[in-house]
C-alpha cells in the first residue's frame, strides 16, 4: 500500500476561547482573544467574529493592548514570537522572534518599548521553573526583527498569566508562587518576599492561587486554596506589611481583576458567580450568578464599561459593568466526551457533548455553537467527588425528527440509575421537545443503540449488558396526532445468554445485525425471526457496519486484530486482513468506508471499499496517539474538480477528534483554492461583523450593479455623469473625528451633487443650439437655391439640362467651405 499525497489535515476549527485572557478595546466595542494558533476578534454587541489573525505557528499565550497605540495588540505565542497587530483593520504589522517559547506578557505604559515576558530559566529545564525576562523591542523599519536583548527580572515564577500582575503605574511587578509572595520595584531593583505558613490555626490552605494590582493604589490583591482574599499593603517595606482578608468562595480563587478607577475588586472560581467588591466599603459585594462553568479569567475594558469571564466550558461572558449579563461568545465545549460524534441532519451541526447533562449542536461553517440542548434539565453542582447525572448516549432518526439519549448516574453495576429519553423537533418552536421518558429501560448498563433507516416506520434498537436487545416503536397514531405519539417495547431479543454490544441495520432497514461477543446475529425487522449467524475469527467484536448503496450486500467488522467483510448473501466471509481499527465508520452518500488504524503511536487512515479489498485511499501519521471519535458530514456543494484518487472526500467531508481533544479533517487543494477564493469575495468593512443583514445587504448591492451594468451596455452611448467626486470620498473615508463641521460639509456636499446635472445641461445646450440654428440655415438656403435654381431655368429654357442634384450630406458639406474663412489666402499671396 502505498501513501497518497495531496490530502492535507488540517484543524477546522474549535479551539480553546478561554485558554488565556481575553482583552476588551478601549472603546469596548470589540473582544480580542487568542484561540489555538489564531487571535480571533469579535463584536461585543453582535458576538460575530469580525476579524481572524493568521500568523503565529504555536499556541497564542496571551494578548494585550498596545500602551502606546489602542488601535494595535501584541500576542506571544509558544513559536517565540511576538507579533504586533492592527486588529481594526486585520494586518499584521511587525514580528519580533525572541528565541524562546513564551508563555505570557506584560506590558506598561511607563515602559516604553519594553515587554516583560513569562519564558524557562536557562540553568533548569524541569517545567515547574520560569522566570520574568525584560525584552527590549527594537526600533527598526523591518517587520521581521530578532529581539535578543533581555534582562532578568523574577525567577522561580509560575507559567500561569495569573500569578503574575503589573503593580501601579508601572512602579513594581508582583508574582505568587506556591505560599510566596515575591515583589519586585522597578526604581530600587530590589525583590521582596513575604511568606504565608503552610496552614493557620484553622487549618485553612494559604497556598496563593491568583494577584492582581490596584491601579491607582500600593495595594496588591492575592486569591488563596481556601477561597479568602488578602489585601496587602506597605509592602515596600519588608518588616511593616499588612493584610485584610476578605472570604465568600466556598473554593479555591480562581482569577482576580481591579476595575481601571480601582473602586471595585472582581473574583471569580468554580461556583460560576462574578463577584464585584467594595474597595470604599468593608464586607460590600455584588454578585452575578449561574453564568455557566467555573470561572478562569476576567477582564476589564479600558473604560471600565464591560466586563468579560472566561469559563471552564469554553465560552466567554460579555458582562455591563451594571452586571448586567450582554453577550455570550460560546466555543466548541471540549472535556469528557461520551456520545459518537453526529451530524444533526436539519442543521447539518455537528452533536456531541457539552456542558454537563448537555448536548451541544455547533455549526463548523460557521466555527461556533447554535444552541445547547438540556438533557438531564438539573442544576449542575461544581463539587468534585459528587456523582450526577451525565448523557453517555445519543443519536439521531433519518429525518432528524427524533432524537434518542441516555443518561445514567451511578459508579457501579449496583446503584446505576439510568434513563432512556425520545425528543420530538417542534417546528414552531424550532428546538427539540422531551415527548417520552424510559427510566430503567435495562436491567444494565446501555451499550449501544440505532435508529431504523426506514421510512415507512419509526424504531430504536437498544442493547445492554443485561443480555438483552429490545425495539422501541412509535405508535401507529403519530402521523395523525403528533402530540399524542408514544413509545413502546415491540420485542425484546437475546442470544444464548450473551452479552450484545453492537448493533446495525441495514440501509433499506430490513435486515437487523447484533454482535454477542464472537457471533454476529442477523434479524429480520419485519418478523424479528433469527436469519442466519456469522463468526469470525477469535476476539470479541467491536464496531459492526453495513455497506451502502450497491455495497448493501456486505457487512464489515472489526475486532482487536483483524478487519473482515461478510457476503450477505451468500453469508459467506468475503476477505480479512490483520490490523487494529480502533474506529471504522461508512459515508451515508457513498460505498466508501474509513478505518482508523494505531500503530506505533500514530493513527494511520485507510478508504476503502466492502466490494474490494485493496484500500482506495491510504495516509500514515494523521494523528499522533489514538482517534477518539469521527463522523462523516454531508457538503452542501460536492467537489467536482476533485483529483480521482480523492473522490472519496467529494460528496462528504471527514471530521476526526484526537486524545488531545482537537477537531481535524482533510481538505485537498481544489478545496483551498475554492476556501480562498470564496474568503476574496467576502471581503467586508474592517469594522463590520459578517451578519446575515449584512450579506444580503451585500447581495442587495451586487444585484444592483450587475444591473446598471446591463443598462450601460444596452446604452453605452450614452453621456455617464461622473461616478465619484472628492466631496463624496472625503466625506465617506476620513474618519468623523477628523472631519470638518457640518455646516460646511453640507454646502460643499450639495454642490458635488449638482456639478453632474449643469456639466450635462451645459454640454446639451450648447450642441442642441448649434443643430437648430442649423436647420435653420439649411432650410433658409435650400428655399434660396431652389429659388434661382427656378429662375435660371426660365431664362435658359428647356436647351439646356438642369444641373445634377446632390445629396444633402454633400449639400450640408458644401455649404460648410462656403463658410469657411479663406482670408488667410490672400494674405498669403500679398505678402
Amino acid at each position: 500500500m502505498v501513501e497518497e499525497s495531496g490530502v492535507r489535515v488540517v484543524r477546522c476549527g474549535g479551539n480553546k476561547l478561554s485558554f488565556r485572557a481575553p482583552i476588551i478595546s478601549k472603546d469596548s466595542r470589540f473582544l480580542i482573544c487568542a484561540s489555538g494558533d489564531l487571535v480571533k476578534v469579535f463584536s461585543t454587541s453582535t458576538e460575530e467574529c469580525v476579524h481572524v489573525l493568521e500568523g503565529h505557528t504555536g499556541q497564542v499565550t496571551g494578548v494585550i493592548l498596545n500602551p502606546t497605540n489602542h488601535l494595535q495588540v501584541y500576542s506571544c505565542s509558544a513559536d517565540g514570537t511576538i507579533r504586533l497587530w492592527d486588529f481594526i483593520d486585520g494586518i499584521l504589522i511587525k514580528t519580533f522572534d525572541c528565541g524562546y517559547p513564551i508563555f505570557s506578557m506584560y506590558v506598561s505604559e511607563k515602559h516604553i518599548g519594553i515587554v516583560f515576558i513569562n519564558i524557562h530559566m536557562e540553568s533548569k529545564k524541569c517545567e515547574e521553573n520560569f522566570q520574568l525576562v525584560a525584552l527590549h523591542l527594537p526600533k527598526v523599519p523591518e517587520q521581521e526583527v530578532e529581539a535578543r536583548e533581555m534582562s532578568a527580572v523574577l525567577s522561580n515564577i509560575s507559567s500561569n498569566p495569573g500569578y503574575t500582575a503589573m503593580g501601579q503605574g508601572g512602579e513594581y511587578i508582583a508574582s505568587v508562587m506556591d505560599r510566596q509572595l515575591s515583589v519586585f520595584f522597578f526604581r530600587k531593583q530590589k525583590t521582596y518576599r513575604f511568606t504565608l505558613k503552610a496552614t493557620d490555626k484553622k487549618g485553612a490552605k494559604n497556598a496563593f492561587t491568583c494577584v492582581a494590582c490596584h491601579p491607582k493604589d500600593d495595594c496588591i490583591a492575592t486569591g488563596h486554596e481556601d477561597g479568602k482574599i488578602r489585601l496587602w499593603r506597605n509592602f515596600n517595606q519588608k518588616k511593616e506589611y499588612t493584610y485584610s482578608t476578605q472570604h465568600w468562595h466556598h473554593d479555591a480563587v480562581a482569577t482576580l481583576c481591579f476595575t481601571p478607577e480601582g473602586k471595585h475588586l472582581l473574583s471569580g472560581g468554580v461556583e460560576s458567580v462574578l463577584v464585584q467588591w467594595h474597595c470604599d466599603e468593608v464586607n460590600r459585594k455584588d454578585f452575578l450568578p449561574r453564568l455557566g462553568g467555573a470561572i478562569s479569567h476576567i477582564c476589564v475594558s479600558p473604560d471600565g464599561q464591560m466586563y468579560s469571564t472566561s469559563h471552564s466550558d469554553n465560552k466567554i461572558s460579555i458582562i455591563h459593568c451594571s452586571l448586567k449579563l450582554s453577550a455570550v461568545i460560546q466555543g466548541l465545549v471540549k472535556g469528557n466526551i461520551c456520545t459518537d460524534l453526529m451530524i444533526d441532519p436539519r442543521t447539518r451541526a455537528l452533536v456531541m457533548n457539552g456542558r454537563p447533562g448537555h448536548l451541544q449542536f455547533y455549526s463548523l461553517q460557521q466555527d461556533k455553537q447554535l444552541y445547547s440542548l438540556d438533557i438531564v434539565q438539573q442544576e449542575y453542582i461544581n463539587q468534585e467527588g459528587l456523582d450526577q447525572f451525565e448523557v453517555i448516549k445519543a443519536a439521531f432518526s433519518v429525518a432528524g425528527t427524533w432524537l434518542a439519549t441516555v443518561e445514567e448516574r451511578g459508579r457501579s453495576t449496583s446503584d446505576l440509575e439510568s434513563s432512556l429519553k425520545l425528543w420530538v423537533y417542534n417546528e414552531k418552536a424550532q428546538s427539540f421537545e422531551l415527548n417520552t421518558t424510559i427510566t430503567a429501560a435495562h436491567q444494565g448498563k446501555i451499550m449501544h443503540m440505532c435508529f431504523s433507516p426506514s421510512t415507512e416506520t419509526t424504531m430504536l434498537v437498544t442493547t445492554a449488558w443485561d443480555n438483552q436487545f429490545k425495539v422501541w416503536l412509535l405508535g401507529p397514531d403519530s402521523d395523525t396526532q403528533e402530540e399524542q405519539a408514544t413509545w413502546s417495547c415491540d420485542y425484546v431479543g437475546s442470544y444464548h445468554g450473551l452479552q450484545p454490544t453492537n448493533c446495525c441495520f441495514s440501509s433499506d432497514g430490513s435486515l437487523l445485525a447484533v454482535s454477542f461477543k464472537e457471533v454476529v446475529t442477523i434479524w429480520s425487522s419485519d418478523t424479528w425471526g433469527l436469519l442466519t449467524t456469522l463468526c469470525q475469527p477469535p476476539g470479541p467484536i467491536r464496531e459492526l457496519c453495513f455497506g451502502r448503496l450497491s455495497c448493501s450486500k456486505y457487512l464489515i467488522g472489526t475486532t482487536t486484530k483483524n478487519l473482515f467483510c461478510w457476503n450477505l448473501l451468500t453469508c459467506s466471509l468475503e476477505w480479512s486482513t490483520p490490523m487494529y481499527v480502533c474506529l471504522l465508520r461508512s459515508d451515508p452518500l457513498s460505498e466508501n468506508m474509513v478505518a482508523f488504524s494505531l500503530h506505533s503511536g500514530n493513527t494511520d487512515l485507510f478508504v476503502f471499499r466492502p466490494s474490494e479489498p485493496r484500500p482506495l485511499f491510504t495516509q500514515k501519521a494523521v494523528c499522533g496517539g489514538k482517534v477518539q471519535r469521527c463522523v462523516f458530514s454531508p457538503r452542501e456543494e460536492p467537489l467536482d474538480s476533485c483529483d480521482e484518487r480523492f473522490q472519496w472526500l467529494n460528496r462528504s467531508r471527514l471530521y476526526f477528534l484526537t486524545e488531545l481533544m482537537e477537531l481535524l479533517t482533510f481538505s485537498t487543494k481544489a478545496e483551498d483554492e475554492r476556501i480562498l477564493n470564496s474568503r476574496k469575495q467576502l471581503l467586508v468593512d474592517d469594522s463590520v461583523a459578517v451578519t446575515p443583514f449584512y450579506l444580503l445587504l451585500g447581495k442587495h448591492r451586487q444585484q444592483q450593479e450587475e444591473k446598471q451594468n446591463s443598462v450601460v451596455s444596452q446604452a453605452a452611448d450614452r453621456v455617464q455623469p461622473p461616478q465619484a467626486s472628492v466631496a463624496i470620498k472625503e466625506l465617506l473615508h476620513t474618519p468623523a473625528h477628523v472631519l470638518p463641521a457640518a455646516s460646511f460639509l453640507c454646502s460643499m456636499f450639495v454642490n458635488s451633487l449638482l456639478i453632474s446635472n449643469t456639466g450635462n445641461r451645459e454640454g446639451k445646450e450648447p450642441s442642441e443650439q448649434v443643430e437648430e440654428s442649423e436647420k435653420e440655415e439649411d432650410d433658409s438656403e435650400e428655399e434660396m437655391e431652389t429659388h434661382d435654381f427656378e429662375q435660371e431655368v426660365r431664362t435658359q429654357g428647356s436647351v439646356e439640362e438642369a444641373p445634377p442634384t446632390l445629396s444633402k450630406a454633400e449639400e450640408k458639406e458644401l455649404r460648410r467651405v462656403r463658410k469657411a474663412d479663406f482670408s488667410w489666402v490672400t494674405d498669403l499671396a500679398s505678402s
